[in-house]
């Protein structure tokens, strides 16, 4: 929780990449990426920097509000900090800190690398151990977006079971919209699919990130229709060949 200033110390980290390289290159332990996948897909990714480029960054942080998410893209592990709380996950355990009980509302179990996997679309969908299929498009203003299902095959992250749908633009293959299914609590398949719009983008570093995203509600075909809340904005995004120290990702003693 006294983990202040975070993009300061990132910063700070970048500039001293040589004398960093050592123990970065310990935390590059768990997470690999595919190394085939659909051509359209592939058109996807490199349509918003290329798989190449996002294998070379260790260390991916962004702004939510006042939360501040950084994520080693490797060992996934993950801080999230705030003026009241931060949470994380030290790739071992997941980990609540708040200045006052109760400041957190929510699971920190789910909620820790919520939006780290809306924030890393469409390459968080090049991880090993998924598999690819076709789907049917669906239709908003007048525009066909063609889509992959993304299913995980067993005991891959701590919810195997959900699926993801990516669909892209037919012309030029930018990421529109994102359906996803939710089995965190019941730990069973689910045709429940909720859907965003991917507005805004932002080029940093060569990546494309998002800048702000919109739940969409959706007609009986499930063709998005109209905003259900207001936009979530991503600020302050920030992309480093260099990760941080294993005890960054600790929970404050």
């Amino acid at each position: 929780m006294k983990k202040i200033l975070v993009l300061c110390v990132l910063i700070f980290m970048i500039s001293c990449k040589n004398e960093s390289k050592k123990e970065a290159e310990q935390s590059k332990v768990k997470t690999t990426i595919k190394e085939s996948f659909p051509n359209e897909l592939g058109e996807v990714f490199k349509k918003h920097g290329g798989i190449e480029n996002w294998r070379k960054i260790q260390l991916l942080s962004f702004n939510k509000g006042e939360e501040v998410h950084t994520a080693d893209l490797y060992s996934r592990k993950t801080v999230i900090n705030s003026p009241k709380y931060s949470l994380g996950f030290d790739g071992k355990n997941v980990w609540l800190d708040e200045e006052v009980e109760g400041s957190f509302k929510g699971n920190p179990e789910f909620y820790y690398n919520l939006y780290f996997y809306f924030y890393a679309m469409p390459f968080v969908l090049a991880d090993d151990g998924i598999t690819y299929d076709k789907v049917p498009a669906i239709s908003f203003d007048d525009i066909e977006y063609p889509g992959y299902k993304i299913s995980y095959e067993a005991n891959i992250g701590s919810s195997p079971e959900d699926n993801y749908i990516i669909y892209y633009h037919p012309n030029t293959y930018q990421m529109e919209w994102l359906a996803y299914t939710v089995t965190f609590n019941s730990k069973k398949p689910s045709e429940k699919y909720s859907i965003i719009r991917y507005n805004k983008w932002e080029n940093t570093n060569g990546i494309v990130l998002p800048k702000e995203i919109t739940w969409y509600k959706k007609d009986d075909n499930g063709n998005p229709t109209t905003p259900a809340r207001p936009a979530t904005e991503f600020t302050l995004p920030l992309l480093s060949e260099v990760s941080l120290g294993a005890s960054f990702f600790e929970k404050p003693q």
